[in-house]
Order: C-alpha cells, then sequence, then structure tokens
C-alpha cells in the first residue's frame, strides 16, 4: 500500500496536474530523493511478490522523470545486476525487467521529455535482451519480451546498426518458438511493434516474419494466432500510410526519401496470405455477444482483410472472389458468413470498376441471405448490404432498391437485436447516399418518398422494442430516423409534421420514465438527447409557419433536458434550440429570458468542451436570429466569452468560435457593440501573435482554424460597427488589424481550401468600403495588392468575385 501511495504521488491522468507532481519531485533536496530512490529500487528484491510489484511501478515512475535528463545512473545498473546476476532468483529478475518495461512505457507516453540518451538505451536494451534469451525460464522471458516491445520507441540507433539489429530480431524470432504461449504471443507483439516502428528495417527479415507468422495463424492457439495477425494489419497499415505519403511527394514534384519507400511486402504476400485470412474467417464464435468486448479470430481475420483491400486496392478482387463465389451459397452456414464476410471486408479499396459489377450481382444472394437460418448469417449480410449502400450504392440495380428497402425493413421488428441493428445501419447508409442528389430539388420528389412513412413508423416502432437497449438497436434506429429526415424530398413534408407533434410528445414523456438505476438514467438521457436530435433536423426541414405553433412545447421542453446533469443531453438541447431560433428569427426572442441561465451554464462549461462549442454557436445563431434584440443580453454573455478565452485549460479547439462569435454579436447589436470593442480587439490581436513550425502540421491547421475566426470576427465587427455608424472607432486599430493580414500573406501555409485566403481578401474589402480614404495608407501596401492577387489565382469563382469588389473598392480609395 505504502508503494502504491508513493507511486500515485508522481502519477495524473492530467498533463498538467502530471507535471505539477513531476515538478514537486524535482524540488526535493538531492540527499531526500536518493534515500527514497534506494528504498524503493531495493523493495524490487524483496521476498514477497506483490511488494516487489508495486516497487516495480514505483520505480519506473521516478526513473520516468528522471533518466531523460541522465539522472539517477544507479538505476539501469542495479536493474541489469537483478537480472543478469546468477545468485538472484527468478523473482527478483521478472520484477527487475516488469520495472524496465513500465519505465519505458512511461516515457514513451511523456511528450516533453528530453530524447534518452544512446548509453542509457543501450544498457536497457542489453538487460532486456539479457531477459529474452533462449536458455531463461519462460516467466522471465514473457517479462522480456513485454518489456522489449515498450523499449522499441527508444532503440532507432540500435536498429540502424545491422549487428545490433541482427541480434534483436534472431533473439525475438526464437521467443517466437516458446513452449510458453504468453512468451510466444508477447514476442509477436515485438515483431508487429518493429512493423511499426522500423518498416524499413524488414526487408533482410520478411521471408523468417512471413513463414513464423504463417505457421502460427494456422497452427497455435487463438491468443498466439491474434497477434501474428496483427502484425500482418500493421504491415498493411503503415504501407498504405506510405503509398498515401509517395502519392503527395508525386503531387508536389518530390522524390520519395528511400526510408519512406513502400516495399510492397502485402501484395507480395496476396496469393498466400488471403487464403490463410479467410481461413480464419470460418473460425466464428456464434456464442459470441457482439455487445461484448470479444476479439476472436475471424473477427481479426476480418479486420486484417479490410487492410489488406486498402493497401492494395484493385488487386483484392481477384483474390478474395473466387472464395466468395464458391461458399456465398455453400450448405455449412459457417462458409456462407465467412464468404459474406469477406466480400464486405473488400468493398473498400477497390475501385468501382473492379468491383462494382460483382456488387451489382451480389445484391438478390444478399437480399435471400437476409432470410437464412443462422443469425450471425443474417447479421453479416445486413452489415454487408449497409457497406454497399454507403459505398458503391451507384452499383445496385435500380430495379432491386424497393426489394432492398423492403427487405431491410422487413428485418428490424422480428429479429435479434444484432440483426435489427444492422438493418437500421443499412437503410441509413441507403438514405444518406441521397445527401448529394439534386433530384428533390428539382423535382420535389425523391425514390426515398414511397417509402418514408413506412420506414419512420417501422423505425419508431423499433424505438419502443423491449430489447432495444441491446447491441445499440435504440440508437441504431434514431440515428436511421434523422438521415432519413435530413434527405427527405419535399413531397413528404406533410409525414415530418405529422411525426413532429409524436416527437415532441415522446420527448415530454421522457421526463416520466422510471429511473431505478444508472443504466436506467443513462437510457433516459440518452432518449432525450437522440429525440432533442429529432426535433432539430426536423426544423430545418420546414418553415416558421409549420413549426410555430409546436415552438412553446418544444422549448418547454428543451428547456427541462437542460435541466439534467448529463453533458450530451446539453449538447443536442442546445443544438436543437440553434435549429428553431434559425428557424423564427426574431421572434426566438421571446425564449431568451428562459433560456439565458443556461445558455450561460453551457458558455462557463469548459470541461465538457464540446458543450462549450455549442453554446458558442447558438450564440452566433441566436445573434443572427434576433439580431438588436440581442443587446441586453451581451454583458452576461461577452463576459463568459472573454472567460473561455483566458481559461488556458479549455480545449483549444473552442477558441476559434469564440473569436468568430465577436462578429456575430456586433453584426447583431451594432453600435451597441462599442463597449466590448476595446476588450474584443485586444483578444483578437493577442490571438493573432499565435505562430505554428513549419514541421508541426496540427497546429498550422490549428492556427488557420484560428486565423478564420480572426478574420470572421474583425469583419463582423466593422460590418456591425458600420450599420450602425461608427466606423470612426476602428481607426486606433486598424494598423493592428492590417499587420494582422500582412502576417497572413507572409506566413500561410495549408490552406488547401483557402478559407483564410477567402476572408482576408474580404476582410480587405469591408476595410476599405467602411472606412475609405482614412485607410489610403494601410490599404496602399504590396501584401494587400499581393493577397488579392492570390485570390484571383485560385480559380475559385465566389472568390475571384470577392476579389473584384475588394479591388473595385480599394481603387477607388487609391484614386482619390
Amino acid at each position: 500500500l505504502a508503494g502504491l501511495h508513493f507511486k500515485n504521488l508522481l502519477v495524473a491522468k492530467d498533463e498538467a496536474i502530471q507535471a505539477e507532481k513531476h515538478n514537486k519531485w524535482k524540488a526535493l533536496p538531492t540527499e531526500k530523493r536518493a534515500v527514497i530512490k534506494s528504498t524503493v529500487i531495493g523493495a524490487i528484491r524483496s521476498p514477497v511478490q506483490i511488494a516487489r510489484h508495486t516497487a516495480a511501478q514505483a520505480c519506473a515512475e521516478i526513473a520516468t522523470i528522471e533518466l531523460p535528463f541522465k539522472e539517477w545512473p544507479e538505476f539501469l545498473t542495479t536493474l541489469m545486476e537483478n537480472v543478469t546476476g546468477s545468485a538472484n532468483d527468478d523473482g527478483i529478475k521478472i520484477s527487475s525487467l516488469e520495472c524496465l518495461g513500465f519505465t519505458c512505457e512511461r516515457i514513451a507516453l511523456s511528450l516533453d521529455a528530453p530524447e534518452i540518451a544512446p548509453d542509457v538505451t543501450d544498457l536497457m536494451l542489453t538487460t532486456i535482451v539479457d531477459g529474452i534469451r533462449a536458455d531463461r525460464p519462460d516467466p522471465i522471458r514473457f517479462a522480456a519480451a513485454t518489456a522489449l516491445r515498450n523499449s522499441l520507441a527508444f532503440t532507432r540507433k540500435n536498429f540502424e546498426n545491422e549487428n545490433e539489429r541482427n541480434m534483436i530480431m534472431k533473439t525475438i524470432c526464437e521467443a517466437t518458438q516458446s513452449s510458453d504461449a504468453k512468451v510466444r504471443g508477447a514476442a509477436y507483439e515485438c515483431i508487429s511493434q518493429i512493423a511499426f516502428q522500423y518498416y524499413d528495417k524488414l526487408q533482410s527479415y520478411m521471408q523468417t516474419l512471413f513463414e513464423l507468422t504463417f505457421a502460427t495463424i494456422r497452427n497455435d492457439e487463438e491468443s498466439v494466432a491474434l497477434n501474428a495477425i496483427e502484425f500482418w494489419s500493421t504491415l498493411a497499415e503503415e504501407e498504405m500510410e506510405l503509398i498515401d505519403m509517395a502519392l503527395e511527394f508525386q503531387e508536389t514534384g518530390q522524390t520519395v526519401p528511400a526510408e519512406q519507400t513502400c516495399v510492397g511486402y502485402v501484395k507480395a504476400a496476396l496469393g498466400l496470405l488471403c487464403p490463410l485470412l479467410m481461413e480464419t474467417l470460418t473460425k466464428q464464435d456464434e456464442d459470441a455477444d457482439v455487445d461484448d468486448d470479444v476479439w476472436n479470430l475471424s473477427m481479426s481475420g476480418a479486420t486484417c482483410l479490410t487492410l489488406v483491400a486498402n493497401t492494395v486496392e484493385d488487386d483484392i478482387v481477384p483474390a478474395v472472389m473466387p472464395f466468395v463465389q464458391e461458399h456465398i451459397k455453400s450448405e455449412n452456414w459457417r462458409y456462407r458468413e465467412a464468404a459474406t464476410m469477406a466480400f464486405s471486408s473488400i468493398l473498400e479499396g477497390p475501385g468501382a470498376d473492379a468491383i462494382g459489377p460483382y456488387v451489382n450481382q451480389s445484391i438478390p444472394v444478399l437480399l435471400a441471405a437476409l432470410s437464412d437460418q443462422n443469425d450471425l448469417v443474417k447479421d453479416t449480410t445486413a452489415w454487408t448490404i449497409g457497406r454497399i449502400c454507403d459505398l458503391h450504392v451507384r452499383s445496385i440495380p435500380e430495379e432491386t432498391f424497393p426489394t432492398l428497402v423492403n427487405g431491410l425493413a422487413g428485418k428490424l421488428l422480428n429479429e435479434t437485436p444484432r440483426v435489427s441493428s444492422q438493418a437500421c445501419f443499412g437503410i441509413h447508409n441507403l438514405a444518406a447516399a441521397f445527401s448529394n442528389d439534386n433530384t428533390a430539388e428539382t423535382a420535389g420528389t425523391n425514390a426515398l418518398s414511397t417509402y418514408m412513412p413506412q420506414l419512420l413508423q417501422t423505425l419508431l416502432q423499433v424505438v419502443d422494442r423491449s430489447d432495444a437497449s441491446e447491441s445499440n438497436l435504440r440508437i441504431c434506429a434514431f440515428e436511421a430516423i434523422s438521415v432519413l429526415i435530413q434527405n427527405s424530398a419535399p413531397d413528404v413534408k406533410h409525414v415530418l409534421l405529422q411525426l413532429l407533434p409524436a416527437i415532441i410528445d415522446r420527448l415530454a414523456q421522457s421526463f416520466n420514465m422510471p429511473v431505478l438505476t444508472n443504466e436506467d438514467k443513462e437510457q433516459k438521457e440518452g432518449v432525450q438527447g437522440l429525440l432533442c436530435g429529432l426535433i432539430q433536423v426536423i426544423a430545418t426541414k420546414t418553415t416558421k409557419e409549420d413549426i410555430m405553433q409546436h415552438c412553446d412545447l418544444i422549448m418547454t421542453n428543451f428547456l427541462q433536458v437542460l435541466q439534467s446533469k448529463n453533458a450530451t443531453c446539453h449538447e443536442e438541447a442546445l443544438s436543437a434550440c440553434s435549429s428553431i431560433a434559425s428557424s423564427l428569427e426574431g421572434d426566438f426572442v421571446k425564449y431568451m429570458g428562459a433560456l439565458q441561465p443556461f445558455l450561460m451554464n453551457g458558455l462557463r462549461n469548459f470541461e465538457a468542451y464540446q458543450v462549450c462549442t455549442v453554446a458558442v454557436g447558438l450564440v452566433g445563431d441566436i445573434s443572427r436570429a434576433i439580431e438588436g434584440a440581442m443587446q441586453p443580453f451581451c454583458d452576461e454573455i461577452m463576459s463568459a466569452l472573454i472567460e473561455a478565452l483566458q481559461n488556458s485549460a479549455l480545449h483549444r479547439s473552442v477558441k476559434p468560435p469564440v473569436l468568430s462569435c465577436f462578429g456575430d454579436i456586433a453584426m447583431a447589436i451594432g453600435a451597441s457593440y462599442e463597449p466590448y470593442l476595446q476588450l474584443s480587439l485586444m483578444m483578437l490581436l493577442q490571438a493573432a501573435q499565435t505562430q505554428a513550425p513549419d514541421d508541426d502540421d496540427d497546429l498550422i491547421d490549428y492556427v488557420n482554424m484560428l486565423r478564420e475566426g480572426i478574420l470572421e470576427a474583425y469583419t463582423g465587427i466593422i460590418q456591425g460597427l458600420k450599420d450602425g455608424g461608427r466606423t470612426e472607432l476602428l481607426l486606433p486599430y486598424i494598423d493592428a488589424i492590417m499587420s494582422f493580414l500582412e502576417m497572413v500573406q507572409k506566413t500561410r501555409k495549408n490552406d488547401y481550401d483557402n478559407e483564410v485566403l477567402s476572408k482576408a481578401v474580404g476582410l480587405i474589402g469591408d476595410i476599405a468600403s467602411s472606412l475609405g480614404v482614412h485607410v489610403k495608407t494601410q490599404i496602399n501596401q504590396p501584401y494587400v495588392m499581393q493577397l488579392l492577387q492570390e485570390g484571383h489565382a485560385t480559380g475559385d469563382v465566389t472568390i475571384i468575385e470577392t476579389c473584384q469588389w475588394a479591388n473595385s473598392v480599394v481603387g477607388q480609395i487609391l484614386a482619390c
């Protein structure tokens, strides 16, 4: 207990608290730390196993803090003596290797730690490899293999050395032949990690790894075979990434570096790998519950086959389709299910020309299989149809569409939750396929319209099934309803208007659902969130006149949902309020008094940052809806937005929309924005200083989002003050705003969709049109002309039109 307490003094899930705990340790006097370290590392030699194990964890935490800074040199020498000393019993050796494994795992998670010194990794590796030797007892080899897997992130230098690399690979490959399954499994985990970390070093060992993994997948017990399959899954993922990188290099006219070249191991092994993976598909566990955390051989094989298909693309089709065609109507259910799963696994990867003809032919067979006597076959069949609807809907023969819809609908009420859930998935994807279909706009109808009343009614019955909580059935049904509504045509609006009161009533009734257990509470709040989502999508498909009569009841229910303590419910209810505000426009103001406290709670919910983001979006939507009537609520709202920007713990993704929200409020209240102008512009100027290093794509993307938010804010503030006749208030800040535009022009990176550029040229036009000759000097700068030229060069019609307008306004000023 003392050891665990000590370890917990140094460990925290939160990064900031973790850093604080580590700093407290570093602040202790050196002599005090030395006494503690000596005591803890000595406990690894305890005769009591639990004491050794706990001491190993505590030692690892100290080593995580000190090793990267070249402190505690006795740590590794002591552990090496423990492992290699012939007089030490096996328990001490195992605990010492466990300690090394824990240390490597913890250091790998320490993002800000310096790189481990080569002499330290050498000593760690020497100790670990000694423990994994073939003459060591199996428990020691297992602990060493686990430690080796965790250490591989630090051994790049060792893998660069051919002799050391050969020694490591030889030791690991020998461990795959251990008589102990745990050792064999750990060895394959190491091999998978090597494929991930050192793909470019595999070539000399691939024949051996090919033979070892294939024999293991075919003959070894499941726990070991799963890890051998994982090697090929990892290899496929690595090759996918390398192929994508090669395409990027090709597009930019660069040469692919040798160490980033895809060798094509998966493609070379295809002829033997695919039959082996398809063999694993026939080893289903028919008693496995999909809701449990189960991972078996057939699942692993299907996942690997999916990755392989995405890697080799069209080449997968001739390798797999003969098996599918031979067995999809087999008398043996295992082969019917395996053939269906194999077909489903290769739907993503090949192009439509390669897989499309097979999809076309498969629909009648799959529809018939929905009535198979075996539940697993029906489940996989429904899943496969759903995948086809998602990936290859245009390959479905038009004449089979009615049979397809009716076939899926027929499996919603009377099948097992698992099969019905997959049927919902199929309907969901079938409806989603109409999202980019313009037929509804031009013809007023689409192919879904005929089936919409029946599907919506049946899916609501699914929601009410007594077993709907199993296999995510209720959630899948709600999501299918939502997508059907989103992609419905105008000719079924009357169906939606008939549905709306029923959904409102369900939401009202949900507050009376009995809550006896935590599971009941989660189910109740989950249903409320999903019902709010349905009201939201119906509101987007109808007009103000359509829903006006229902809005008092809708908002009353939303406000009651917001009284719960469930973040997901808050997110859904606030999102739904946005839709109602957008529909009602100025009439939404009647709800603001009651909504304001909940809106403020959302804006200040910094921990559940997704709720905060939705609340910020709602402020923008309400501002656009009620315009000047927003002013009485702005003191509190602006205060909360400033708090959000000043909160260092708030997830950074919230801050760009917060900045943009300043512009929404300013456009709504015009000259009344003056009290907030100085502080909001100060926050914008601070945010504008954020830059990203050239090699950090994630941070570059974030900076682009931040800049979009800043540009939107400036645009809204300028337009708002212009409408209110107070643009002169901006003159003291114009130099700083123009400096930001200059920075954007000089440092713009990865603006692939030209969103930053588009907003920048729009802001130039707004500044020029609003402030006129007062900004003649600032506008007459090379970077302004450069931004406008870059906008013209995009070829984007909208951006070019904005540039032409901005050019015209700028030209008028410069001519004065």
